[in-house]
């Protein structure tokens, strides 16, 4: 292994797991930065994915008139196995993000791992605590904190703009559920079980792992035994955007308000200054309400509502990114608070850019880690049907509420967290 503290001598040679929609995206994007990347590896369980991900190295890299040097794995540890790969482009499903990544870790690579970054809270903790054990880099696939609209929704709010935060409501989809899906015939070229890894056996079904190549997100994210359902994904997103416009990214909220009995929306995180955050199925993804003003955001939208004067008049037509430039020019020329810009927008490259550098990236581990924390602790509000009292800085539930074991995987066989 390459010293914990040393970048990479020439380029960054990658191993991607997991290869369905999201690193359909996620592995071309890495290969048009060819500058800086080299992909040796692409791993999957579906054997046509697996195929179809070297071929698509393989045609990269003859376009340019190289050879590829891809391999392919139906065996994520065989990957890992290699030394001469520096970091790791993990999507596979949820359920799987912590024991990979803190495999990863351990055997000396950095990461990149798509959102949420874990399943459960006790793997948010490993992999925190293993990125500064094996002083590796990771960085979540959170990239809304790389888009302008979302920083400067949050430095407008961290800025004092609309005042003092009293409330924020996050709009996102349904809680999980346990799987209850009926078996279907499977046709040969699927390792079912490697699917499943830490899960209980279960019959096969097609909403779990559609065979071959899908241009689609499959469901599997519906389900608590590999999911937090939509709290899980785009609570991932929007309550990251919250933590980080609260200025709660080292920490989190000290209660969990349960939703009303029978609901999915309207569990609330409260937080220690009394500001709280709550989950709506509808809304505006995410929407900040000081006591001077409110502010808008989602991906490509963006508005702020000032109380004694409007900031876009009426009738005056005004493109998000206008708006969002106004507002920085107008309110942030001399800003205190700053957050991380990404240069140029640009999450992929931010990674790389710090694996040379070797410094924390947009969204590192302890931002990652705690946003996963904070989206399991809202499921398990809906899957226990309880409010919970928590402390963010030991990541333990509080005053006799919660259960230690709700923390925890499960996991089937011989699995374990590094």
């Amino acid at each position: 292994l390459r010293a914990a503290d040393t970048a990479p001598s020439k380029k960054i040679t990658m191993g991607f797991i997991g290869m369905g929609k999201q690193n359909a995206y996620l592995m071309p994007a890495f290969l048009g930065h060819d500058d800086k990347t080299q992909v040796l590896a692409v791993c999957d369980v579906d054997t046509t994915r697996r195929t179809a991900a070297k071929e698509r190295v393989d045609a990269f890299y003859k376009e340019k008139n190289q050879t590829s040097q891809a391999a392919a794995y139906g065996d994520w540890q065989e990957l890992l196995a290699r030394k001469d790969i520096d970091a790791i482009c993990i999507a596979t499903p949820d359920h799987w993000h912590g024991l990979i990544t803190t495999a990863a870790l351990a055997a000396g690579k950095d990461v990149y791992c798509e959102k949420p970054l874990t399943h459960t809270v006790e793997e948010s903790v490993a992999v925190i605590n293993g990125v500064a054990k094996h002083k590796r880099v990771l960085q979540t696939g959170s990239m809304q904190r790389s888009s302008k609209e979302f920083r400067v929704a949050c430095e407008l709010v961290r800025n004092g703009v609309i005042g003092k935060i009293s409330h924020v409501e996050c709009q996102f989809g349904v809680p999980s559920r346990p799987c209850d899906l009926p078996e279907e015939a499977m046709a040969p070229g699927l390792d079912w079980d490697r699917w499943l890894g830490p899960a209980p056996m279960r019959p096969y079904n097609s909403v779990l792992a559609p065979r071959g190549l899908h241009d689609h997100f499959p469901n599997w994210r519906l389900y608590s035994e590999y999911a937090a359902g939509f709290v899980g994904d785009w609570g991932a997103h929007h309550l990251d955007i919250a933590q980080w416009g609260l200025g709660m990214d080292e920490s989190g909220p000290v209660e969990i308000i349960a939703a009303p009995e029978g609901k999915t929306e309207g569990a609330v995180l409260k937080y220690a200054n009394g500001i709280t955050v709550k989950h709506l199925n509808g809304g505006f993804g995410v929407h900040f309400f000081g006591e001077d003003g409110e502010v808008k955001v989602n991906r490509g939208q963006f508005q702020l509502i000032l109380k004694d004067r409007p900031f876009i008049k009426e009738g005056e037509k005004v493109s998000t990114d206008g708006a969002v430039a106004r507002a920085e020019k107008q309110f942030l020329s001399d800003a205190k608070v700053r957050l991380y810009a990404t240069p140029k927008g640009d999450h992929l490259r931010d990674f790389l850019t710090c694996v040379e550098s070797r410094q924390k990236p947009c969204t590192h581990e302890i931002i990652g880690g705690r946003t996963s924390i904070i989206c399991c602790l809202m499921d398990l509000s809906y899957t226990h049907r309880t409010s919970m009292k928590w402390d963010p800085a030991q990541f333990a539930f509080t005053g006799g509420t919660g259960n230690p074991e709700w923390l925890k995987g499960q996991y089937r066989g011989d699995l374990k967290l590094a």
